[in-house]
């Protein structure tokens, strides 16, 4: 197993841990409910980037540390900060926000306590969502004069649609599991009595038994549905089969096995 680990001042930290098709990256600063510094948003775009420079990556898993998510962004920090600075620090979010969101690959965050704000955002740029019933999810920027981006807002209109998301706003009310799980915010709600982190291994286990030129297709065709989305890692080819995954998955298919697919971004 691989363990990246990046440290920043002595405030936080993320560790990519990569290992049998798995990417696990991990945001570390419990005692704040992960609250992440700016540097730690820089440094997640940077993860983001080395994910996809190894090639046996096939499913990314995003969670935070100690039975929690991410609080969003260190308030306190921003207390700090210029509105030139701030303005800046916003910038690096969402950079760090879309690149896991335009990641070639399956994302999944597990999703236990906060995902608050820029946590939010961070949640919803992910493929999948699995909860625990301890999770809190909302925008509530109102009492901080944030101002947020088209970006910021796209990303939950996309889920939830123009009013709720008026709504999360204008009152900075807070969305339980239950809620969460009938807004289509999460894909799966777990059990009291479940791993979050054993459910998720789970689902990525039987993402990475499909095709990966099936998966990537069907992000990159999603992707065409969501505004001002540019897509990195797309092409000019627009056929219904893979040159090497339809064969074998046919074939696989014929002689009662499991196929044979390899990953080609």
């Amino acid at each position: 197993m691989k363990v990246t680990i990046s440290r920043f001042e002595t405030e936080g930290k993320i560790t990519l841990q990569e290992s049998g098709g798995l990417a696990i990256v991990t945001m570390h600063r419990p005692k704040l409910k992960n609250a992440m510094t700016n540097g730690m948003w820089l440094e997640l775009s940077e993860v983001a980037k080395q994910i996809v420079k190894n090639p046996k990556n096939k499913v990314v898993l995003l969670k935070g540390n100690k039975g929690q998510f991410t609080a969003g962004s260190d308030i306190k920090q921003f207390s700090q900060l210029s509105i030139n600075e701030a303005n800046d620090a916003f910038k690096s979010m969402e950079e760090a926000i879309s690149s896991f969101e335009k990641l070639p690959l399956p994302t999944i965050a597990l999703i236990n306590g906060p995902a608050m704000g820029a946590g939010f955002e961070l949640a919803l740029a992910c493929d999948l969502r699995i909860g625990t019933k301890d999770i809190k999810m909302g925008m509530p920027v109102g009492r901080l004069g944030i101002t947020l981006n088209k970006q910021f807002v796209n990303r939950i209109i996309n889920f939830i649609g123009k009013s709720r998301t008026l709504d999360l706003v204008y009152t900075g009310r807070l969305i339980d599991a239950n809620e969460g799980l009938q807004w289509g915010l999460l894909n799966y709600l777990i059990a009291e009595d479940k791993d979050i982190v054993h459910y998720g291994l789970t689902i990525a286990q039987k993402i990475m038994e499909q095709s990966p030129a099936s998966l990537l297709a069907v992000k990159r065709s999603a992707a065409y549905s969501l505004p001002n989305y540019s897509i990195p890692w797309d092409s000019e080819v627009s056929k219904s089969v893979d040159p090497y995954d339809f064969p074998e998955g046919v074939q696989a298919f014929l002689e009662k096995r499991k196929p044979n697919f390899k990953r080609r971004v």
